[in-house]
């Protein structure tokens, strides 16, 4: 059973958190994904492997959290992070997932003085506004204008519903937009046969960042999901470097 936290918001934030050596990393998973997924479990059971300190958590409206998914934004779902965070001390290692790529890069821009080092696997900045929103036809446009909402096709199951508070609450949280320095040390990877996140984002990304020690690495055949052994082993490699990197 997870335990549970209260966020400042109110929300009930579900959570496993293992002891162990400093920094402590961190796994921030996708949109509608949850902190039962492979690579969170894997991660998990390598940083027990290692007797380091890790933590895992769904954001509110994901897997065993409280709230809707429907009522939950970017903005709602890095304030849950940050909840997270706050309850653990130390120095922060964030592994972030897609969305949680995204979510990840918000931590290290509000916890400069906490985010020792970063991983992403298919990291998703902005995607709600250059994904979605410049996706959106004026048909689909109008409909969630006057609607609230617009369900889109998941390769994953049921249609993502996308609500109009999704849409406008992403445009305050992008991080595309503006200078982002990340100070430590970091790693992208990315797959080029993702077919959510095109490598042309993972690039971008790359080429927005400043740091002195910033790598992309690409994945040939590998998709979205990244869960295969290989991705899962470069996912350890990576954390593992950034780690032996900081404590340099």
């Amino acid at each position: 059973m997870p335990e549970m936290l209260t966020t400042p918001q109110g929300r009930r934030i579900a959570y496993h958190h293992t002891a162990g050596q400093g920094p402590t990393v961190v796994f921030l998973g996708g949109f509608k994904s949850d902190m039962g997924g492979t690579k969170a479990v894997h991660l998990e059971a390598w940083a027990k492997a290692q007797g380091r300190a890790f933590l895992r958590f769904d954001y509110s409206g994901h897997g065993e959290s409280s709230e809707a998914f429907t009522d939950g934004a970017i903005g709602d779902w890095y304030q849950d992070a940050r909840a997270a965070l706050d309850m653990i001390d130390g120095p922060l290692v964030p592994v972030g997932s897609s969305m949680g790529g995204w979510i990840s890069l918000l931590c290290a821009r509000g916890l400069p003085e906490r985010v020792a080092g970063l991983v992403t696997i298919a990291a998703a900045p902005d995607f709600t506004e250059d994904s979605m929103w410049a996706s959106f036809d004026d048909a689909k446009r109008d409909a969630l204008m006057r609607d609230g909402q617009i369900a889109l096709p998941s390769d994953y199951g049921d249609p993502y519903i996308i609500t109009r508070r999704l849409i406008e609450d992403g445009r305050n949280q992008l991080v595309l937009r503006s200078p982002l320095d990340l100070p430590f040390p970091v790693r992208f990877l990315q797959g080029t046969a993702d077919a959510d996140v095109d490598v042309s984002v993972a690039l971008r990304l790359m080429d927005h960042v400043t740091g002195a020690d910033v790598q992309l690495a690409l994945v040939k055949g590998a998709d979205h999901r990244f869960s295969d052994p290989d991705c899962l082993d470069l996912i350890t490699q990576a954390v593992a470097q950034v780690l032996d990197r900081v404590a340099r």
